[in-house]
């Protein structure tokens, strides 16, 4: 009698499958909502002046929230799902930029970090529950797994992904190649045999940075060899696709997985050498992007002496010329962010410092459509100043005295 009653509260505890089948459109969609998270999260951050840790505390609530909705339903649906995905981005996101911004972690550390803390999810997860495979996600400990290993990938890849970014200082369109080449490799690595949750999980973390430096791609001016669309059309394009993918598979259900109790026996068994083999075949890819990130790192990525200098418009402004007409609440905006900056390399906060330009120069890339056509002069003034603050900073080996010079530059010029 208790062990049947025993089995029948196990069957009540168990439920369809909560997440999507890992198909072409799983990770179409995951890279589509990596970049929007990471896009909406600038915008708030920057639009209404809330704050880098305001804006975390408003998406751990909306995180708190949405994932409540996700736990409650007894099944996959994906409006649902997807949209605790992209919240869950963004939050990832946004607590790697507290780190790094207001508690000047090095994003080394903070990358270090999180790689043992997911590696340490992981672990607590096997211990539980024997598995770590998705298609295993029918209770409610599972999940919670699930959805803190996703958190805490975003994270890692945001801090992996901007750590890479600051050894390298390449542009937006050379910083997608290599998160795709690596994933290039977990997609050849997995159809050679490497262990699927393996594959699975390290497709998951690089799809992040894939996703972010594909946003700042299609968003960065083509003076800067972006394809010069902006945040907000950028945003507007991968929503509608990622629109159009949730209503797809809503109404295909082609993403979702059987009862596991009913699923097929697998084509294919796990083969302990090729996975082995596959293994050491990752460890060498990591050795060669680790290579080739040294590599990067040790080539001349400064401001060089041919960079083009401010024409005459440039040093016959006086200050707060350039900005008059442009709206006084904007501006404002810029210049905090500017000072913001400059307290941080005067404090020693290099990394901080770097993070937080970058700020700027989404509010500025975003702001264009609208600031150009009222003083396209004005606005050509202060997109040079901030080229060269911008340099100044990510150059390789930055000097606090030229960033210090080149942002109180812009702030002059900002009134």
């Amino acid at each position: 009698m208790s062990e049947t009653t025993d089995a029948a509260a196990g069957a009540a505890r168990r439920m369809l499958s909560k997440v999507p089948e890992v198909t072409v459109w799983f990770w179409v969609i995951k890279i589509l909502c990596t970049t929007v998270g990471e896009t909406f999260a600038d915008w708030i951050d920057t639009s209404l002046g809330i704050g880098l840790t305001g804006t975390a505390l408003l998406f751990t609530v909306v995180l708190a929230a949405v994932l409540g909705w996700q736990l409650r339903l007894s099944r996959y649906v994906p409006f649902v799902y997807w949209l605790t995905v992209v919240v869950v981005s963004v939050t990832g996101t946004l607590y790697t930029d507290i780190l790094t911004d207001r508690l000047d972690v090095p994003l080394a550390v903070s990358t270090s970090v999180f790689a043992v803390l997911l590696a340490v999810v992981f672990g607590i997860w096997y211990a539980r529950e024997r598995t770590l495979s998705i298609h295993s996600i029918v209770t409610l400990p599972r999940e919670m797994f699930y959805w803190l290993a996703v958190l805490v990938t975003f994270a890692l890849g945001t801090a992996a992904g901007d750590w890479t970014l600051q050894l390298t200082g390449w542009g937006p369109g050379a910083s997608v190649l290599l998160p795709a080449v690596l994933i290039v490799s977990v997609v050849v690595g997995r159809r050679l045999g490497a262990n699927a949750v393996l594959a699975f999980w390290l497709a998951y973390i690089l799809t992040r940075p894939l996703g972010a430096n594909l946003g700042d791609w299609f968003a960065s001016p083509t003076g800067e060899h972006g394809l010069g669309l902006g945040t907000a059309v950028t945003s507007v394009v991968f929503l509608l696709a990622i629109s159009a993918v949730v209503a797809y598979l809503t109404f295909s259900r082609s993403d979702v997985i059987a009862d596991p109790q009913q699923r097929p026996e697998p084509e294919g068994v796990a083969n302990p050498v090729r996975e082995r083999i596959m293994l050491g075949f990752y460890a060498l890819v990591a050795v060669v992007a680790a290579g080739v990130l040294v590599w990067a790192s040790g080539r001349p990525h400064a401001l060089t002496s041919d960079e083009p200098t401010a024409g005459p418009a440039t040093t016959a402004m006086g200050p707060g010329r350039a900005a008059a007409h442009f709206p006084a609440t904007e501006v404002a905006k810029f210049r905090a962010i500017t000072q913001d900056t400059v307290s941080k390399v005067q404090a020693g906060q290099q990394a901080a410092a770097t993070t937080r330009i970058k700020d700027l120069e989404t509010l500025w890339d975003r702001d264009q459509d609208t600031l150009q056509p009222m003083d396209r002069t004005g606005w050509e003034v202060l997109d040079h100043k901030i080229d060269i603050a911008l340099k100044a900073l990510r150059t390789k080996s930055p000097d606090a005295a030229t960033e210090t010079q080149a942002l109180t530059d812009l702030l002059t010029a900002l009134g």
